[in-house]
């Protein structure tokens, strides 16, 4: 995914040999990472800077009655969650640890992700903070906040003398 074309990307010095600026270099390097963000937003994305770690992918949709955040955490052991609510924001956090005994034995290829996540969750409505459920089934937690309903406008009279 090409974001803006970009003319002048390499230039030729000699015939035959073709030179990469370091400015040419910085804008395939951030194409890419554009490419593989909006291949895979999220899920298994590489941080450029350091281990970024795993977080779980989540889907946010609501009804007249509530806001249901449903997050994927296969492997994750609901007893490794810590669910709590700041402001109007769902924050989801846990780990998903590696229970594997890798004594004497030599790796191949490993693309699950493992360690620590948190993730902050902008609710689109007010909710009630003492009326939330949290259920996790074969790796869906399914949260329901229900909405706090809004008050009506309340006409104030004005009294003068």
């Amino acid at each position: 995914m090409v974001l803006i074309p970009w003319r002048g990307k390499q230039r030729e010095r000699e015939p035959g040999r073709i030179e990469t600026s370091p400015l040419a270099a910085l804008r395939t390097e951030m194409d890419r990472l554009f490419d593989q963000f909006f291949r895979e937003p999220l899920g298994t994305f590489e941080w450029p800077f350091g281990d970024r770690g795993w977080v779980p992918p989540v889907e946010v949709t609501e009804s007249d009655e509530e806001v249901t955040v449903r997050a994927e955490i296969p492997g994750v052991d609901p007893q490794h969650l810590d669910l709590s609510m700041v402001g109007n924001q769902l924050v989801l956090a846990g780990e998903k640890k590696d229970d594997l005994d890798r004594s004497g034995r030599e790796c191949h290829a490993s693309e699950i992700r493992y360690g620590s996540f948190r993730r902050s969750i902008p609710l689109p409505a007010n909710v009630d903070e003492q009326r939330v459920e949290a259920d996790c089934t074969n790796g869906m937690l399914t949260i329901r906040l229900k909405k706090i309903q809004p008050t009506p406008a309340k006409r104030i009279e004005v009294k003068g003398r």
